[in-house]
């Protein structure tokens, strides 16, 4: 039966994880799996926890941990003294190397006892197993669950889950070599009696094997199966070289891709396509929003992810309008699960849509993705899907007919439908909640953006309704200019948000800065808002905080009222690249990479707003997930915009504008299939090397030249 523990936030920032999307394996720092315990430990896979302890001890002692290093996002090591089995002397004489690797429906681990002892060392390994299966849900309320009884196989164990959330898994494990102990049926325990001696090391492995029948999510495919894979090889992305003056760019970037490797899964309704689960451990799935911003973020590695991300979601586009489930037609999704998840009003189906944002932005990605090189003939597929998204902001998504794109939940499922989707996210100055229907600020540049990037691959293709999206792109910047804009003592800026009564919601939020590029603004309203970003109360020094401080309900440690998301932060620093201002873009970009090292560069899902001067270190939130994908991309993002660097494949035009000091030199970009490289010298001088055809514009006295020719 499922009992409640104490509900608290687990710390993950101290946890080891490896992962292979849809499975996941989360430890304490030692590596042991421990049962029953407040932290999130287990193995994971699609949802469900298949794994609830795996404690390893030697000669019943619990190893003591003095390393762990990771080797990617699927392996982790850890090494341990055997005290109890140490000679004479004060040096330690046995180790206890762990690695444990992850692969998609697979956990192994490998064990290897060493001695430096003078004779041979015997010992009894153990390692006490128990599975809950239990749903992630559930594990993250707090909850836990009776481990299950396995069932004896000729080659080691089985479990079986039931029930809506874990029908249809199951876990197999094996051990060559091990005795198996089921005198406790629901702790059964493998066994090895070995020995060691200087340079014969005693090896041992074992592994798990996840099988999911009903499983909503699974393995990315090979990358052969993937239509036009821009790039080729293992991934669908390239990984770009990068020599830059503050080394921790280049590091970021290599431990954020390899990252981002781990999160490519596909969806069991399109398994030929491929996508970016949002995040471990709790959002290891589908996300429309943010599957979509982590495909865009990664668009100058390749256009292989954008497409499969257009693909899933698309496969998904809501169909009817279901109050449950909150879709309707031309509606991208929120998210995808394989049973119910959370409890009261907050309970959502399995395929919910509740996201006003998701639908504008799918049409910003497939315009992107189309001038970053995605095929003409994988555009045009999808230009259905795009008419029936933009159809969707005016039928559906501006519910009230006053020209905005609001939500109000009615009761079901998420309170808040953008991006901070907390209950607590819209707030007055005052720090008072603000009333639904709510139309946020952001969603609005969202729809501006969709509006005329529709326009032009209408146009492009040959499609009717270009003049229509232009116009009701030029008249929601009107009527958004006479309602959003409000002031304080620093001047005037855009609200969160209008309430129900229309009432323009006057925090001051990162919300704005996602406003900029979406050509929804004038210049002088870009500059108040690259002012506001760019000043002391919303950067923090370590990125862009989610409210600014003095405002009623800041706090740094605040899930969106205050605290830094680093995909918030990257959307700015790339808007604010795109509107042209570049060192304030550049400064911003700069506080991720500060704050990298504090997490051996995985930067999380947030940390706290505390500001850089106050704190040596950026302090964790202590739920927050990681690796996450748009967290992950942000690095990207970030080298996008010091390189200054757009796309416009369609009319063979790419455009270069660095920003930043110290010389950067990154090769391996890509415009659809082909190469592209940029050079910034030390005292700012630019160098291209882009394909044969292409007109390249950048600053005065740059160098461009031809793969064909100079």
């Amino acid at each position: 039966m499922e009992g409640e523990v104490m509900v608290r936030q687990p710390l993950l920032h101290e946890q080891l994880v490896a992962l292979a999307a849809p499975t996941q394996a989360w430890s304490g720092a030692d590596g042991q799996i421990r049962a029953g315990r407040p932290e999130l430990h287990g193995v994971f896979h699609a949802d469900v926890r298949v794994l609830s302890e795996a404690l390893l001890t030697i000669d019943g002692v619990e190893p003591e941990a003095i390393v762990t290093a990771g080797a990617g996002a699927g392996t982790v090591r850890v090494v341990g003294l055997a005290r109890g089995l140490d000679g004479p002397g004060a040096d330690p004489t046995t180790r206890i190397d762990l690695e444990r690797t992850v692969t998609p429906g697979r956990m192994r681990e490998r064990l290897t006892l060493s001695s430096a002892a003078a004779g041979t060392v015997r010992a009894t390994v153990r390692v006490r197993l128990g599975a809950d299966l239990l749903a992630m849900d559930l594990v993250k309320r707090g909850r836990t669950g009776d481990p299950t009884v396995p069932t004896r196989t000729a080659a080691g164990l089985r479990w079986a889950g039931a029930g809506a959330a874990a029908g249809g898994i199951g876990i197999r494990v094996q051990a060559p070599g091990a005795r198996i102990d089921l005198d406790d049926p629901i702790a059964p325990t493998l066994i090895w009696t070995v020995t060691a001696e200087p340079g014969r090391p005693a090896e041992l492995e074992w592994d798990l094997e996840c099988e999911d029948a009903a499983g909503v999510v699974r393995a990315a495919p090979p990358a052969p199966s993937r239509p036009a894979d821009a790039v080729g090889g293992r991934l669908p992305w390239s990984t770009p070289t990068v020599d830059a003056w503050d080394r921790r760019l280049p590091e970021l970037l290599t431990r954020s891709l390899d990252d981002v490797a781990g999160l490519l899964m596909s969806s069991a309704q399109a398994p030929d396509e491929i996508f970016l689960a949002a995040g471990a451990p709790w959002f290891f799935t589908l996300f429309g929003r943010d599957s979509i911003w982590a495909a865009r973020m990664m668009l100058p590695l390749g256009t292989a992810l954008a497409g499969g991300t257009l693909r899933t979601l698309a496969a998904f586009q809501g169909r009817v309008v279901d109050r449950a489930t909150g879709e309707e037609p031309g509606k991208i999704l929120h998210e995808l699960r394989r049973a119910p998840i959370g409890a009261g009003h907050a309970r959502l189906p399995p395929l919910y849509y509740g996201s006003i944002d998701a639908t504008p932005l799918w049409v910003c990605l497939l315009a992107d993705a189309w001038r970053w090189g995605l095929p003409d003939a994988e555009v045009a597929a999808l230009l259905p899907a795009a008419e029936r998204a933009l159809d969707w902001m005016v039928r559906y998504g501006d519910a009230d007919g006053d020209g905005f794109l609001e939500y109000d939940s009615d009761g079901r499922g998420l309170a808040n439908q953008g991006w901070k989707d907390s209950d607590d996210s819209v707030r007055w100055r005052d720090g008072a909640l603000a009333t639904p229907a709510i139309a946020l600020v952001e969603v609005q540049g969202y729809a501006h953006e969709a509006a005329l990037a529709g326009a032009d691959l209408l146009a492009a293709f040959g499609r009717p309704g270009a003049d229509r999206w232009r116009d009701w792109a030029g008249e929601l910047a009107t009527r958004f200019r006479g309602a959003y804009w409000v002031s304080d003592a620093r001047g005037p800026y855009p609200a969160i948000a209008l309430d129900a009564q229309k009432r323009p919601v006057d925090s001051v939020a990162s919300n704005m800065a996602h406003l900029l590029g979406t050509g929804l603004l004038n210049a002088d309203e870009e500059r108040a808002i690259a002012d506001r970003v760019g000043g002391a109360a919303l950067d923090s020094g370590y990125g862009l905080r989610t409210l600014a401080v003095g405002s009623g309900g800041y706090w740094p440690l605040s899930y969106h009222g205050g605290a830094v998301w680093p995909h918030d932060t990257a959307i700015a620093v790339h808007g604010l690249a795109r509107a042209g201002f570049g060192e304030v873009a550049a400064r911003l970009g700069d506080g991720l990479v500060r704050a990298a090292p504090a997490f051996d560069f995985r930067l999380p899902e947030l940390f706290a707003g505390d500001a850089a001067a106050d704190v040596s270190r950026p302090v964790p939130y202590p739920a927050s997930c990681r690796p996450q994908a748009w967290a992950a991309t942000a690095a990207v993002a970030i080298l996008q915009a010091r390189l200054g660097l757009t796309a416009d494949v369609p009319n063979g035009i790419v455009r270069v504008r660095p920003a930043g000091s110290g010389p950067l030199s990154v090769s391996g970009l890509r415009l659809g299939t082909e190469e592209l490289a940029v050079s910034v010298d030390a005292r700012g001088g630019v160098d291209v090397q882009a394909p044969a055809g292409y007109r390249v514009e950048g600053p005065a006295g740059f160098r461009a030249t031809s793969r064909g020719g100079t």
